[in-house]
């Protein structure tokens, strides 16, 4: 229970040269005293190719959630009505990234490159954070690239409901990234999937329903979009980040469990409600879908943005 008390903690690997961020939910933590701030390293701008790799059986309607919010990212997608995906995306732009533009403002864009589906789990179904970053790398990411690693609901990997739900690591060699996210549907949705489930620790609150109707897979969005940001800001460990190097917290990891305006322990925020399925969210999205990102830290105001 210990290792839940610090919401979101980030670990480094000890493979040089990776650097990583992780992920964690169980409870609501107010954003730390010392401000997240600027370290002077490179951060992922410009043109961002996105590389998918599907570990283990997803069914189709679970993939293109996570696709259809891949794709809400993208300024070639038709705009959402606001509150959006592409909004949100767009504020982790103007508060981080085009701070640190040298040559102009360019536009921050994500780009699908491709996809490889591994359902036959070629590396068994018990992985550790070493066989992620080789799986990262099946994905085929290109330089200044992510590589999105997804493994399925019966496949447990080190750390994974014990210290994170997600990470995000790198190799300065190739100038390439890669995240992490595992469906925790069958392992731990009341740590990975707050708050669309009934939380293990912390106080006790109805969970809202998921706005696409898969509490696992909705719990990864949340998490694939805490890790994007993280990714995109702090790709190589010294780009944004507050707190110890050893054990930053990021652009959405410095506002962990809030979503929406009002949020407290145990309570997400004001969120929107679909009232033709009931379920919570603060995004539109591509293709119609309705999504649950997480608040951003805004370092000009040492204070977490939200949507809604």
């Amino acid at each position: 229970m210990a290792s839940f008390k610090l919401l979101l903690v980030v670990l480094a690997m000890s493979l040089a040269p990776l650097s990583m961020g992780s992920r964690k939910l169980t409870s609501l933590v107010r954003p730390q005293s010392n401000l997240l701030t600027y370290h002077n390293g490179p951060v992922l701008q410009g043109d961002i190719p996105i590389s998918i790799l599907w570990y283990g059986r997803f069914t189709p309607t679970q993939k293109s959630i996570i696709s259809d919010f891949l794709l809400s990212l993208t300024s070639t997608t038709p705009k959402a009505a606001n509150p959006s995906v592409y909004q949100w995306w767009s504020t982790i732009d103007q508060l981080y990234v085009s701070k640190t533009k040298k040559n102009g403002p360019v536009k921050t864009q994500i780009l699908l490159a491709n996809q490889v589906s591994d359902d036959k789990y070629s590396l068994g179904k018990s992985l550790t954070q070493a066989q992620i970053s080789t799986l990262a790398s099946t994905a085929r990411p290109k330089k200044g690239g992510i590589a999105l690693v997804f493994t399925a609901d019966d496949v447990s990997v080190e750390g994974f409901c014990l210290s994170r739900c997600g990470l995000h690591g790198s190799d300065r060699k190739t100038g390439t990234a890669y995240i992490w996210v595992g469906n925790s549907a069958t392992q731990c949705p009341g740590q990975c999937a707050w708050p669309f489930h009934q939380p293990i620790y912390g106080p006790q609150s109805s969970p809202l329903v998921a706005p696409n109707g898969d509490v696992g897979v909705d719990g990864m969005v949340i998490n694939l979009a805490s890790m994007m940001a993280g990714t995109v800001t702090n790709p190589f460990g010294d780009g944004y980040f507050q707190g110890p190097k050893e054990a930053p917290l990021e652009a959405a990891t410095a506002c962990p469990g809030v979503y929406g305006k009002g949020a407290y322990p145990g309570y997400a925020g004001d969120l929107l409600l679909d009232p033709n399925t009931g379920a919570s969210y603060n995004a539109n999205g591509a293709h119609g879908r309705k999504y649950v990102v997480p608040a951003l830290f805004d370092p000009s105001t040492s204070a977490c943005s939200t949507l809604v």
